[in-house]
């Protein structure tokens, strides 16, 4: 997944358009973009998105954040969207491999409750919306079969630090955000699991987005979240490897396929080595997965 879009779950219109906006995956928002009064009936609306979503063809992953396990509406929450299966949830301020455990077996029992097999519902967790979070984000490897990805946050860590801000006057985090950042990257190679960068506040700044997106594929982010449709094209052309980076990659593999036991090979009176190989295998799936796809997605109607 390149692009996860988040959506309100109570806005039709809004959910409609997410269908159509190229996004790898929508996220069916329960939690922040829904205010307490609002998420019985946005729970209801969900579901009733999701069936006919999950039916299309072709049609976007399908995830629902979810509200958090200490919040008392989790069970709400899972009781309504697993009989709709989606195909998985986001766990927001998730606190280690703990918390993966405690949603796993949530989702086992609603899972046998709705009929589906165990293990239908997959799990990516927003790993860095509390401080207690960063210390605990070495322990998701093996917490779950469900796992798939981890991702991070800042304006609820910003909260829960107490700060004045997470980002400067030129859209760039601040040093403990930074950090956050690097933790869930890291979190996510140890769990070996996708790492989804963060999502850009300021969807009208194409520019700024692109160089994110920019900074995310060289330290190895694979996927970013977005909050707006005119987000996704930048997003999915910055993160489908260009021909280039295929071709580079190919040379390597070839290289070393033509060397078999070698530790390091040249090219062009470049030497490259294992390390390299391995990503050059790594560019070569992620450009297999999105083969057909267009690097960018469609956005017939940027307004709010």
């Amino acid at each position: 997944m390149r692009s996860l879009l988040f959506v309100p779950a109570d806005s039709q219109k809004k959910l409609e358009k997410g269908l159509g906006s190229g996004a790898d995956a929508l996220i069916i928002d329960l939690e922040d973009s829904v205010v307490l009064e609002r998420k019985a009936a946005a729970r209801i609306a969900a579901a009733e998105f999701i069936r006919a979503a999950v039916a299309g063809t072709p049609r976007p992953h399908i995830m629902v954040r979810v509200n958090g396990l200490t919040t008392g509406l989790t069970d709400d929450d899972l009781a309504a969207i697993v009989p709709a299966r989606p195909d998985s949830v986001m766990l927001p301020k998730a606190e280690g491999g703990p918390s993966i455990v405690h949603l796993d077996a949530k989702l086992k029992v609603h899972e046998a409750e709705a009929g589906l097999p165990d293990g239908h519902v997959k799990i990516v967790p927003l790993v860095t919306e509390t401080a207690m979070s960063l210390f605990l984000a070495g322990t998701y490897r093996d917490s779950s079969a469900r796992l798939i990805g981890l991702t991070w946050g800042a304006e609820d860590l910003s909260a829960d630090l107490g700060a004045e801000a997470n980002r400067g006057a030129d859209g760039r985090f601040f040093e403990p955000y930074r950090f956050a950042r690097t933790i869930c990257l890291t979190a996510a190679a140890a769990a070996r699991v996708q790492a989804i960068d963060t999502l850009g506040v300021d969807f009208r700044n194409l520019d700024a987005l692109r160089a994110e997106c920019e900074e995310a594929r060289r330290d190895g982010f694979t996927g970013k979240l977005a909050i707006h449709p005119a987000q996704i094209p930048v997003i999915n052309a910055v993160l489908t490897p260009t021909p280039e980076a295929v071709a580079h990659a190919e040379a390597i593999v070839a290289a070393f396929a033509a060397a078999p036991g070698a530790g390091t090979v040249q090219i062009d009176g470049v030497m490259f080595d294992i390390p390299h190989l391995s990503r050059a295998r790594n560019v070569l799936a992620r450009a297999a997965a999105f083969r057909g796809q267009p690097r960018n997605g469609r956005t017939d109607d940027n307004s709010d």
